[in-house]
């Protein structure tokens, strides 16, 4: 093989590194599909949707059947707007309920979907009206701290103190 094969060959390889750190950048971004796909929206909101971001996915059992298209805030209601956008082939009741949940102890947050039991199959642009908030670590955390503080200030009478 030639000065001239082997350059080719190095380049080919160099070529196929940079679409493979192209790929795995886009897996990381969650953008890997282009393809819009044939996908109907749905609206949730939540009194607090915490990390969430655009792009995360939904899914219900835990298999992904869709992606948060995007995030605003209602200027009367002043609660997040959440729209969805859900694989056409998956269509849930009329009475199914989002929640915000996080995928381990400190990882990404995404929309989870729980089907509900009714006749009726939500519609395009319809909305998700049982909706449950974001569960916030620091929230959490405060309160116990809170709380223990409280219980602590209780139980604490004089040493010398009879009733």
């Amino acid at each position: 093989m030639g000065k001239k094969g082997i350059e080719t060959l190095v380049g080919l390889f160099v070529l196929l590194g940079i679409v493979g750190l192209v790929f795995l950048a886009l897996k990381a971004a969650n953008l890997a599909s282009f393809g819009g796909g044939d996908s109907y929206p749905l609206v949730a909101k939540f009194d607090n949707i915490g990390g969430l971001k655009v792009r995360a996915p939904v899914r219900s059992a835990g298999v992904t059947v869709g992606r948060v298209a995007s995030i605003t805030l209602d200027a009367k209601t002043y609660q997040g707007v959440v729209r969805l956008e859900l694989d056409r082939g998956v269509q849930f009741p009329k009475d199914s309920s989002a929640r915000i949940l996080t995928a381990g102890l400190l990882g990404d947050q995404y929309v989870g979907l729980e089907p509900g039991a009714d006749e009726k199959n939500l519609a395009s642009g319809d909305t998700i009206t049982q909706t449950q908030s974001a569960v916030v670590l620091e929230s959490l955390i405060s309160q116990f701290l809170f709380n223990k503080a409280a219980d602590a200030g209780t139980s604490a009478a004089p040493a010398g103190a009879k009733k």
